[in-house]
């Protein structure tokens, strides 16, 4: 008997036990191989160079019987048509030319797929369908990296409507065995899986994955909602699973800008994720912690002297210091410092924490430019309400800037003796700073930068590059903040003033002007679900 006529006998003995694993083990696609698929691609080579004869023999070796008897299977038209692009691999593929074996792949796994949606024998298929899609992603994502290839596929689509990526492709091939496992009607939707349905996550995580890695993540938008109408609840499935699905949609929804909903998600990832998978629980936490950034929920110590958080420490902590005192310098020199670390944790990691925690400084920062500012009234008069002179925020942040473009300090601030001279040392501060922010004066407290002003580029000034503090910009700045409702207040023109609310309740103007920031988001963000991740009926 020939090498493919014994090959398709196998075939057929694991049909008619039904076992899935076993036809996973026999379909192997890629390298390292046992040398009887090297004697099986050269006996296809040589003897079935016909797609006919090919066919025939396919359907010769494996009928299709009327008459199964329970616990049995048996061949289906969709199958036999797999079984013979199976062999067609064979004889074709040519490990060296990526491109030509990832044609020949593309081909094979979309006829797995309706292979698979056979809605009697189709769960034969689930293992293989499992195996074979992450043979022919990393072949696309290899594929992806590598642009010399993927110009010569380019060049000959030139002439279509559409160009999709490799990416994209493997994509939509990937979410057909994620609707065939979704759509399985096996067991009701609010009951522990079986059937096909127990791959519903597998190839979910197998699809986010694919498209996360590769900036794509936008394209799961329509796998999710598919997700949230149809699937059985996440906790129903394995703990990897479970971890891996989690992480992505977190991803999914960082990448939107959607940080509360995304911190739910990893946080969740990794509390479930034990102790032991420090490469697993570092990743997770390295975008939690970012994620958190944004709500004004920073980093503990203990959390940053975790094994996991090694490598994110310094970097963290940094940041961490400068929100909380405002300082932009710092800030800016922390996302320096650690820029490499951050881009290779993807790009909208980097501008997250370039540009999305910035509120949080002007929110800092106003808040120690009032504790340096600030006077009680004199009159005893509490139903006067406190206020941060936005002029004298407007010479903070001038200050800050030009210490970005380059000035240093020529001389120390003095510095008070007794306590209730406070306001009227901070009124000279105050004007020492002015003065600095200004045309340097003599005995200025900042002198101009040896080398010239320092020309930034517009991700380092306290706007953009090196342009000026003006009043319109520290009035939207306060604006801006009181509409986050980082704030508690409102801007009183008259007085060219930012005006707290709610001192006589809170106890002080700090607390009344400052609330806790996130348990202003955590408050206004609460959800009753995230859209993506189904949780068990309530």
């Amino acid at each position: 008997m020939s090498v493919t006529k014994q090959f398709l006998a196998g075939i057929r003995e694991i049909l008619v036990a039904l076992n899935g694993e076993g036809l996973r083990d026999w379909l192997k696609v890629e390298p390292p191989l046992p040398q009887e698929y090297l004697d099986l691609a050269a006996e296809l080579k040589s003897g079935y160079q016909d797609d006919d004869a090919l066919e025939k023999l396919v359907e010769s070796s494996l009928p299709e019987d009327d008459d199964v008897p329970e616990g049995q299977g048996t061949s289906w038209f969709g199958f036999n048509a797999f079984i013979k692009d199976y062999l067609q691999y064979w004889r074709d593929v040519d490990f060296e030319d990526l491109l030509g074996a990832h044609q020949l792949l593309t081909a094979l796994t979309n006829s797995c797929a309706t292979a698979l949606n056979n809605p009697t024998y189709g769960t034969i298929m689930l293992q293989t369908s499992i195996s074979l899609c992450g043979s022919f992603s990393t072949l696309s994502m290899t594929l992806n990296k590598r642009p010399d290839l993927t110009s010569r596929l380019a060049a000959l689509h030139s002439g279509d409507d559409e160009q999709k990526s490799f990416i994209e492709i493997t994509a939509e091939i990937m979410q057909k065995f994620f609707t065939a496992c979704l759509t399985d009607r096996s067991s009701p939707r609010f009951a522990p899986p079986t059937g096909k349905k127990v791959g519903i996550y597998v190839f979910a995580n197998k699809t986010m994955k694919l498209l996360t890695m590769n900036n794509r993540s936008y394209l799961a938008t329509q796998l999710l909602t598919n997700l949230m109408a149809k699937s059985p609840p996440l906790s129903y499935y394995p703990a990897s699973q479970r971890v891996t699905f989690l992480y992505f949609l977190g991803r999914f929804h960082f990448n939107h800008s959607l940080y509360w909903r995304a911190a739910q998600c990893f946080q969740e990832a990794y509390l479930q994720t034990p102790s032991h998978y420090q490469k697993h629980r570092r990743l997770i936490l390295t975008y939690l912690i970012a994620a958190n950034f944004t709500m004004g929920r920073l980093p503990s110590q203990s959390l940053l002297q975790r094994p996991e958080a090694q490598s994110m420490a310094q970097c963290y902590s940094q940041l961490s210091s400068a929100v909380r005192k405002g300082n932009y310098i710092a800030f800016q020199h922390t996302i320096k410092q650690h820029e490499d670390w951050l881009r290779s944790k993807g790009y909208p990691l980097f501008m997250t924490l370039q540009w999305r925690i910035r509120p949080l400084l002007w929110r800092s920062l106003s808040r120690r430019t009032f504790l340096l500012t600030y006077a009680p009234d004199e009159e005893g008069d509490s139903r006067k309400a406190a206020v941060l002179k936005l002029a004298d925020f407007r010479t903070v942040l001038t200050y800050v800037q030009r210490r970005l473009e380059g000035y240093v300090p020529a001389a120390p601030a003095p510095k008070a003796r007794h306590h209730h001279h406070q306001a009227n040392v901070n009124s000279y501060l105050l004007k020492a700073v002015s003065n600095s922010a200004g045309q340097p004066l003599k005995n200025s407290t900042l002198a101009p930068p040896p080398g010239g002003v320092k020309a930034l580029m517009p991700d380092e000034g306290v706007l953009t590059g090196n342009m000026p503090v003006t009043d319109h910009h520290v009035e939207n700045m306060v604006m801006s903040l009181i509409g986050q409702d980082l704030v508690h207040g409102y801007i009183a023109h008259t007085q060219g003033a930012f005006a707290i609310i709610g001192k006589k309740q809170k106890g002080s103007a700090v607390a009344a002007g400052w609330p806790n920031v996130y348990e202003v988001i955590e408050a206004r963000s609460a959800e009753r679900e995230i859209p993506g991740w189904v949780q068990d009926q309530s």
